[in-house]
């Protein structure tokens, strides 16, 4: 893992070189879940504070406990904070950590979709309900049947079914389902019970989600990421396996899932013709970050595709101290999509 802050950057150079600035930056804000609702932006990002816990692989110094919800009025303009929408306190299930959240909208209702671990240091994954898209929400007493490590996403598709995709490493503890319940050996330790390198490598989750989107009407199943030959990606194909941050959009009839590969800092996207896949990876489409993690969201805005993602350059590398972004996303004429470049060289 890299130092939690980096001492030999500039970072007045760096932000001067940066291709976008923070959204908001009177807090700092990581994971942004961004929306188009009603002809507006919405934002739902994790909300990061010093909570004073040690620096470690399990993410402990991540120790977020509400969520606020950042609105725009169009691409261009200040980024509004409408105060929290939700916090720990409030879920009876949960304990700490809310982590990356996202939200979803149907017949007048706004969802709330986050990760937290309960009472028994376990992530579960919770919904909360709102008549606005800024909250505050109410939060269900329980986590969703059947859920569990981070990083919940949810997809809209043209047909009004909801899909769920979320998973995440280390951390995130999707590596402690392997067998189908949780395993509660090594707990120090982010790296027992990943496969080997030359096995398949753990893959995000999806489940269909009922029509009150607040259950699973499925049991999760495997997300397949499969190279050009049609092969699984390998677990020490960490350029290109899925670490975290899952994220589903669609373009031009084709689905694209893009998500993070977490300990070399890409995100990365391939391509299908179902929600559930498989998807052919295709490449990258960020580059590294100052900071540890990458996590993003891809949202469409009238006739363009934006790329909202987070960086640690305002805290001057801090780690677990980021701030929301967002740059224009680019599918070429072939439908691929244009790497982009966080820092002008």
């Amino acid at each position: 893992m890299p130092e939690e802050k980096i001492d030999h950057i500039d970072f007045d150079l760096l932000n001067e070189k940066a291709i976008s600035k923070p959204i908001v930056s009177h807090i700092y804000t990581a994971d942004p879940s961004a929306h188009y609702f009603n002809g507006k932006i919405y934002i739902y990002p994790s909300h990061d504070i010093d909570g004073g816990e040690a620096f470690d692989d399990l993410g402990s110094h991540f120790a977020m406990e509400d969520y606020h919800v950042i609105s725009m009025e169009n691409i261009e303009s200040e980024g509004v904070d409408h105060g929290v929408a939700l916090h720990v306190d409030d879920v009876p299930w949960a304990a700490k950590q809310m982590w990356a959240p996202d939200a979803a909208h149907k017949n007048g209702k706004y969802y709330l979709f986050f990760p937290a671990k309960g009472h028994d240091d376990i992530f579960r994954i919770g919904v909360a309900v709102s008549d606005s898209p800024v909250g505050p929400f109410t939060p269900r007493p329980k986590a969703i049947k059947g859920s569990f490590s981070i990083d919940p996403a949810v997809f809209e598709d043209e047909d009004g079914s909801y899909y769920m995709y979320f998973g995440g490493l280390w951390g995130g503890q999707l590596q402690r389902w392997r067998t189908g319940t949780y395993d509660s050996s090594q707990p120090k330790s982010p790296t027992a019970h990943l496969p080997k390198d030359d096995e398949t490598a753990l893959m995000p989750k999806i489940a269909k989600m009922t029509d009150d989107l607040l259950e699973f009407a499925e049991e999760p199943k495997d997300v397949l990421l499969i190279d050009e030959k049609g092969n699984p990606l390998l677990a020490g194909d960490n350029k290109r396996r899925f670490f975290e941050a899952a994220w589903l959009h669609k373009h031009n009839g084709k689905y694209y899932f893009s998500y993070s590969t977490g300990d070399t800092h890409f995100i990365c996207y391939g391509i299908g013709d179902s929600p559930y896949g498989p998807f052919t990876y295709k490449g990258k489409i960020l580059e590294p970050v100052i900071g540890w993690t990458s996590h993003h969201s891809i949202c469409k805005v009238e006739d363009k595709w934006y790329l909202f993602y987070h960086d640690s350059s305002l805290s001057k590398g801090v780690t677990h101290l980021r701030s929301i972004k967002v740059i224009e996303l680019v599918h070429d004429q072939n439908g691929l999509i244009n790497a982009i470049e966080p820092y002008k060289l």
